[in-house]
């Protein structure tokens, strides 16, 4: 089961006085529903849609959370009870699709109540009612002053704002105030018969009121009997008691903490006394700093008045360096203006020299082609002189072989004999 998280009421998870007040609106809603077809919008974990379900012919039960609507639909199980998941700003019927609808502590918890009302006056028969309910927002501020504002509500109404609020919808309206009151009950032990009620009524103080509860319609509405639920289960001075309980159970915490802020104070008030004892020293101290203080003052002034000498001769000498710094700025500037001109002129003579020595390296090319060439004609005339040379040697090689070659044939025997004969070369 959903656990209790102030946002929608948990069966068995709330106190009875907080249960009665949300199940004695489903009771109160239940006259109007007799045999009619009924939407409870809003409807949270089903146990009021189960309560009107007794007496209506139909109920549909809506809710935007889809967990909420499974666990509704799985608790109560009766024919003439449905749930289904669905915004309350949007509703997924029909125009007149019921003849009442019913709407418990929801209004206040909408960012734009004004759909949830257009919603409601579209699906609602014309000829039905619609049962609305929010608390008193004097009330509910002063009842949660302490805890707070509840966070899941995005606002609260005065009697004034809800009255005008339903008044843009719905021009039929009639208003009751919902109050948990003291009542003294006589219950027989024994077979209870019917009830007798006296109620001594006064007029509704609706600033005072616990919630405001209205009956709207589209038409003009019959009657607006006072309605008084007593549940079984209500006991009011025995809820008191368990309050007073909770409540001496809160004041003897209470009382423990201010025996512990006691001590606490006891501590503060001895460690107050030391520290006024360590100011009395720190301010002895501090009459000492001061004096010191104002000696240390007096040798600043002094000191200040030396310093402003100083700077008036450091102002003549910074006055003297910054003309001489022109001085040097003007000198500056024409060496500048030299360097200037020399570069250029040096640019110049470094230009001409670039193109001398380019013709320079040209003519130089060109002689080492010729060097080049006369060394290839050189190599030709080494080769021809080596040539010839052999050619000389083979030359003498062959006379130096003729000769003796005639030697030998002067010198041989015949030619001798021929020579005596008168034969043969005469000069041989």
């Amino acid at each position: 089961m959903a656990e209790f998280t102030g946002e929608r009421l948990v069966p068995g998870k709330v106190d009875t006085d907080l249960w009665n007040e949300h199940i004695s609106r489903y009771h109160f809603a239940a006259r109007l529903c007799r045999h009619k077809t009924v939407l409870d919008l809003g409807c949270g974990l089903g146990y009021g849609a189960a309560e009107l379900a007794r007496t209506a012919k139909s109920v549909m039960g809506v809710d935007r959370d889809n967990e909420t609507i499974k666990e509704a639909t799985q608790t109560y199980r009766l024919p003439n009870l449905s749930f289904r998941t669905a915004p309350v700003e949007e509703l997924p019927f029909a125009e007149a699709s019921f003849e009442i609808g019913v709407c418990f502590e929801v209004i206040e918890h909408l960012d734009n109540y004004r759909l949830l009302l257009q919603e409601a006056r579209r699906v609602i028969h014309p000829q039905g009612a619609f049962v609305v309910s929010t608390p008193n927002k004097a009330y509910y501020e002063e009842s949660r002053r302490l805890a707070g504002p509840n966070p899941f509500h995005t606002r609260e109404f005065s009697y004034e704002e809800f009255q005008a609020a339903l008044q843009e919808y719905f021009p039929y309206q009639t208003f009751f105030v919902q109050n948990h009151t003291a009542a003294i009950l006589f219950l027989p032990t024994h077979a209870p018969g019917s009830p007798e009620l006296r109620l001594e009524l006064e007029a509704a103080e609706v600033e005072s009121a616990h919630f405001f509860l209205a009956v709207c319609s589209s038409q003009p509405l019959m009657g607006a009997p006072t309605y008084v639920y007593v549940p079984q289960s209500a006991n009011v001075l025995a809820e008191r008691e368990k309050h007073i309980q909770r409540l001496e159970g809160e004041l003897r915490q209470k009382d423990s903490w201010l025996h512990e802020l006691e001590a606490r104070h006891a501590g503060l008030v001895e460690q107050h006394q030391d520290t006024v004892v360590e100011l009395e020293s720190k301010n002895k101290w501090a009459l000492e700093q001061n004096a010191r203080l104002d000696h240390a003052r007096e040798v600043l002034q002094r000191l200040e008045a030396e310093l402003a000498n100083t700077h008036a001769e450091s102002q003549k000498q910074a006055e003297a360096y910054e003309e001489r710094l022109r001085n040097l700025d003007a000198e500056l500037a024409g060496t500048a203006a030299w360097a200037k001109e020399t570069e250029q002129r040096l640019n110049q003579e470094m230009r001409v020299l670039a193109e001398h020595t380019q013709r320079l390296d040209e003519e130089i090319a060109k002689a080492a082609q010729q060097l080049s060439n006369y060394q290839a004609k050189v190599d030709e005339l080494d080769a021809l002189l080596v040539e010839r040379t052999t050619w000389a040697q083979s030359l003498e090689q062959e006379r130096s072989r003729l000769e003796a070659q005639l030697a030998g044939y002067a010198a041989s025997r015949w030619t001798k004999l021929g020579r005596s004969l008168g034969l043969g070369p005469k000069n041989a």
